[in-house]
């Protein structure tokens, strides 16, 4: 056992985080790569440097919790437990992905793993999480719910919306808000006068609290009070994970990145993995070899997703119309 903060967590589930942020990283690379490559059609919302909360969150979480997810939601997808192989061909646009090739990068679901899906649309999440904790408690259970979401999205109608609902409902639900300071090229505190927007929970008797997003063990050990709170019928809890994206709003952007280079590089230097790993390399819980031996794991199945993808069909002219619902 490796002592963190009053936290106690074994060497599996540290080498399990590892595994997983790693993935995401070369997970993500690799889209993008394939983007710029002209191999993948639409966007491509990069998680690249925010993989600890998606990592730290998930890791408190079974199969039948759901969990919801933004526009930038492939790395929520991984930590939930996603097939790299579907995920990848759905974004290629190919007829073996989640969504048939149809849905792309940020319409990836599967309700089999407890992911309700990614959204484009700011906010749009959040009712969603809001019904899936009502179902949760409707079933009577321990079942929670958790919404991915950035902090643009707090500046939303159905944000406040969300989290009275929640609060007076008093419903099983972590709002996870990954606060990577910018909305596109707005800074966040440029559009909201508090020091935190974990503040306005408090508004709704939320319980709020502000983590550190790029220390995988601080966002474990914040979701671990929060999913076990909720499981035990205490209500929702808001937990604002201070984090940065490394890309661009997303690949090919239309409009230059005006964010401080200078604050880009210095956050690389707060790399969550290199910080994660440099831990698990002075606490003996990882070695050089065992590093290593990971990567090439983890490079290989992200290969094996891109082969799947480039081998498979793309959906037929007929498909156009299966599994589209209307009245």
């Amino acid at each position: 056992m490796k002592e963190n903060r009053g936290v106690s967590i074994v060497r599996e589930e540290l080498i399990s985080m590892y595994t997983k942020m790693l993935t995401i990283r070369r997970f993500e690379e690799t889209a993008v790569r394939e983007w710029a490559n002209g191999a993948i059609p639409g966007l491509i919302h990069s998680y690249i440097g925010q993989e600890a909360v998606a990592v730290g969150v998930c890791a408190h979480l079974r199969v039948d919790d759901r969990i919801v997810s933004n526009h930038r939601g492939h790395g929520h997808c991984i930590a939930k437990g996603a097939d790299l192989k579907r995920m990848m061909a759905e974004i290629y646009g190919k007829k073996t992905g989640y969504c048939k090739g149809k849905g792309g990068s940020m319409h990836i679901a599967d309700f089999s793993i407890g992911m309700l899906g990614a959204n484009g649309i700011v906010c749009a999440g959040l009712p969603i999480a809001v019904g899936a904790a009502l179902a949760a408690q409707l079933e009577v259970g321990d079942r929670v719910a958790v919404v991915f979401f950035g902090d643009g999205a707090s500046n939303e109608g159905a944000f406040h919306e969300s989290l009275n609902l929640a609060s007076i409902w008093k419903l099983p639900i972590i709002f996870a808000c990954e606060n990577n300071l910018y909305g596109a090229n707005t800074l966040i505190w440029d559009v909201v006068r508090l020091s935190s927007v974990a503040e306005r929970a408090r508004a709704y008797a939320i319980p709020g609290r502000v983590v550190d997003g790029n220390d995988v063990v601080e966002v474990y050990e914040a979701a671990q009070e929060a999913v076990v709170a909720a499981r035990s019928g205490e209500g929702p809890h808001f937990l604002e994970f201070r984090t940065y994206r490394w890309r661009h709003h997303f690949e090919g952007g239309y409009f230059p990145d005006l964010r401080p280079k200078d604050e880009v590089e210095a956050w690389k230097e707060r790399c969550p993995i290199k910080r994660f790993e440099q831990k698990l390399l002075t606490d003996g819980v990882l070695d050089g070899a065992g590093q290593e031996a990971i990567n090439l794991q983890v490079l290989s199945r992200v290969e094996d997703a891109v082969r799947f993808a480039i081998e498979s069909p793309f959906p037929d002219p007929d498909d156009a119309l299966k599994g589209v619902y209307s009245e």
